[in-house]
């Protein structure tokens, strides 16, 4: 007997041998079979959906889940275009905070709104003694008060406040980490909203580091939040390189540094488990701090790396020699440079074909580097929605010959690269169907259309959000098609996305999502 048989449905399986079904069975959370095989059987349950269109759990391959989550319950100046109008957000949250010395968090700051940055002394006109921290959308820099600015170690770098990169770090040691309770409630949080959008499984993309961690401990705030009933969707997370450190092992072993006990890639289970190792190479193009091989339009300078250039393939090739599967941050073609030749140096040292490593964003990916790409089995994750919502201005500081190789699509599966699909939530809206919307039409928000040579069908956009995703994660064994065997994650949605026009897919409603075939309605 099933546990449950959903019918009267289409079921877009991503299947290449039975890629529509109209039954679908469940038992103990897998999925037991399709049409026929199960149509006769009896269920405890039987579900009509009405003609809905089910398809595979969407799986974000990067997201910020804590971040989201805090930045969900935080003041934000997002939308403001003037000064003042920013400075009344931050005095009102400067009134609501118990005493002098506090910190207070600001969220959605975006230089590009303003036409300027804030500087410390705009600040330091609301702050009333407290240290004040707005953090940059694209979480790549930071404004601070003179307060904060006063702690800071000597020689660290900024522009009037303005902290980039390693600076915005030194800036975040000074405050005393996130408690696990509090990460816990922030990380259900975002995944309620995830499900929301039908993602039912994500790779947490950057835990305890200095850049985008919250805590030392912050993979234990994971299992609290499991542990509470907080995390209804499966949850790989990604450790910082920079929690690697100097070990002694067996000269057999051969490898230099480890996460202590060696933990690597893919301890835990098919709810929580460790994934890749994340390399920062690069900033970010919002921030201006992607690093490209020459100087964005209308500046003097092209980016800037995360380190020496030496020091990050030292980091690369140590990760890969520890066993890790790698996930190398890299916007601009610059770093890409850099994570593509650190990648080509460590499988020379150690051949591990079957790692998998991946470059996160590849958001500037020259002609000449696709083949690369595809020499060396690299994965792009990319962030399609990245150019629905900034994509009038980051065209326009590429410049009219580089706009279309941002975040490509077409040419990475042209040359046999594995194309998959993310958000960076809260970096950019956090929908994959208005990203497939994106990959499919290439057309920003404000109707630019953006590398048009770059668009995908809507099968491959899907694609990119369930076979490829769940490749991507190692979760190709249970995630990613509607495959008897494999778990019963799923997405209802209110129209098939093949069959509407293309400018309807991101409208489409997400009906309910299923995690091990049970129904999950996400919590307000």
């Amino acid at each position: 007997m099933l546990c449950t048989r959903l019918t009267n449905a289409r079921f877009l399986t991503m299947e290449p041998d039975h890629p529509v079904a109209h039954d679908l069975g469940i038992w103990q959370g897998r999925i037991v079979g399709l049409d026929d095989a199960v149509t006769s059987l009896p269920a405890r349950e039987t579900v009509d959906l009405q003609g809905a269109t089910v398809l595979p759990g969407f799986i974000d391959a990067h997201v910020h889940l804590a971040w989201t989550g805090f930045k969900q319950n935080t003041p934000s100046i997002a939308g403001r275009t003037r000064i003042d109008d920013v400075l009344s957000v931050v005095a009102e949250a400067v009134a609501r905070t118990r005493a002098p010395g506090d910190w207070v968090s600001i969220a959605g700051y975006d230089q590009r709104a303003l036409g300027r940055h804030l500087t410390a002394a705009d600040l330091d006109r609301v702050s009333d003694g407290r240290k004040l921290y707005l953090l940059h959308d694209s979480g790549h820099g930071c404004v601070v008060n003179t307060a904060v600015l006063d702690l800071l170690p000597d020689g660290i770098p900024h522009e009037n406040g303005f902290l980039a990169e390693q600076a915005m770090g030194a800036a975040r040691a000074l405050r005393l980490p996130y408690s696990q309770e509090d990460l816990a409630e922030a990380i259900g949080r975002a995944a309620r909203t995830c499900l929301a959008e039908g993602v039912t499984a994500c790779a947490e993309a950057g835990i305890g580091g200095a850049l985008f961690g919250h805590s030392p401990v912050e993979l234990g705030a994971y299992q609290l939040a499991r542990d509470k009933g907080l995390l209804p969707l499966r949850v790989q997370l990604m450790v910082s390189a920079d929690r690697l450190r100097p070990v002694d092992t067996h000269e057999s072993d051969g490898f230099p540094s480890a996460l202590d006990l060696g933990l690597r890639t893919g301890f835990g289970d098919d709810r929580l488990s460790v994934g890749a190792l994340k390399i920062y190479t690069d900033g970010g193009m919002m921030a201006r701090t992607a690093a490209l091989t020459r100087p964005y339009e209308g500046l003097d300078h092209a980016g800037q790396l995360q380190d020496d250039p030496d020091v990050l393939t030292d980091v690369i090739v140590d990760g890969h020699l520890a066993g890790w599967q790698l996930a190398v941050h890299a916007i601009g073609d610059r770093a890409a440079d850099i994570a593509l030749d650190a990648i080509e140096r460590a499988q020379r040292l150690r051949p591990r074909p079957e790692a998998r490593h991946r470059i996160e964003h590849a958001g500037l990916i020259r002609p000449d580097q696709l083949p690369r790409f595809a020499r060396l089995g690299v994965t792009a994750v990319v962030q399609p929605t990245f150019l629905r919502c900034f994509g009038d201005d980051y065209a326009s500081i590429m410049g009219e010959e580089r706009a279309p190789w941002m975040y490509r699509g077409k040419a990475f599966l042209d040359h046999g690269i594995p194309l998959v699909g993310s958000s960076d939530r809260p970096v950019a809206d956090g929908s994959p169907l208005r990203a497939v919307q994106f990959m499919v039409e290439r057309v920003s928000a404000s109707g630019l259309l953006i590398g048009p040579d770059e668009a995908v069908t809507v099968d491959q956009a899907l694609h990119a959000y369930t076979v490829a995703g769940a490749r991507a994660c190692h979760w190709e064994d249970r995630l990613g098609s509607l495959t008897p065997g494999k778990r019963a994650d799923l997405v209802v949605l209110g129209d098939d996305p093949r069959r509407v026009d293309p400018s309807r897919i991101g409208d489409i409603e997400v009906a309910r999502t299923y995690v091990d075939g049970l129904p999950i309605r996400p919590r307000a």
